[in-house]
């Protein structure tokens, strides 16, 4: 999944729902979002980290 395709499925969604993703240990509230840039042709990748207030 691109940055544009999750932007699109994420508009799609309530606004005031809140964004959790799937892990080994169960489900976990996002936290933040960070950018690994690439080179040599590997696509850049956008990383999703979980709420260690959680």
């Amino acid at each position: 999944m691109t940055v544009e395709q999750l932007i699109q499925a994420l508009q799609e969604m309530p606004k005031n729902a809140v964004v959790l993703y799937e892990g080994d240990a169960g489900y976990a509230l996002v936290g933040g979002v960070g950018l690994q840039q690439n080179g040599n042709g590997v696509p850049d990748e956008a990383i999703l980290f979980p709420d260690m207030n959680e």
